[in-house]
């Protein structure tokens, strides 16, 4: 582990502020959650994500999916690509999301685009795809998202459908 070397005080109802530049390097948005955790005398806190729970199953699902469409398979979490299969998983997996794909996220609606056009998915590489979007909601929150994609103009209905079902199923997984 890095010291950052700031220094922060500790408050009077136990408090610390995490400064601007490390919670913008590190994507932590107002309101989101930390986890905490404590070994001898350091205590370390980390963004928390509710799809950690199901790294297993998005994984699993993802290969399902490719297997029986042969397209690239992704799943993120608000931040990153944390489930991929395809042709161009080791390019997607743990990269940060695209600005546009956080707009989708902020818009809960699915997003289909059937004809390869330049887009960019992962921050700062635009690539030529189509694909299909759909956010995984858990309780009124988005929390990630399935994408569907292909570096063919071959995304149908089946690719939307089934985006739609992986999400929701893992919306509902998420929330048992």
């Amino acid at each position: 582990m890095k010291s950052t070397g700031v220094v922060r005080r500790v408050d009077d109802l136990g408090r610390i502020v995490i400064p601007k530049e490390i919670r913008r390097t590190l994507r932590i948005r107002d309101g989101e959650s930390l986890e905490i955790f404590v070994d001898r005398e350091m205590i370390a806190l980390k963004k928390f994500s509710k799809m950690d729970d199901i790294g297993d199953v998005s994984k699993q699902l993802v290969d399902i999916t490719n297997g029986v469409i042969n397209k690239n398979v992704f799943i993120t979490d608000r931040d990153k690509f944390i489930a991929g299969s395809g042709s161009l998983r080791k390019k997607f997996i743990d990269k940060n999301i695209s600005s546009l794909l956080e707009s989708i996220m902020k818009g809960r609606k699915l997003v289909i685009e059937n004809h390869s056009h330049e887009v960019e998915l992962i921050n700062g590489e635009k690539d030529n795809l189509s694909y299909v979007i759909s956010p995984i909601i858990m309780n009124g929150d988005a929390i990630g998202l399935v994408l569907i994609v292909s570096e063919n103009n071959d995304i149908s209905q089946v690719e939307e459908k089934l985006a739609n079902i992986v999400s929701q199923f893992l919306g509902k997984h998420i929330e048992e």
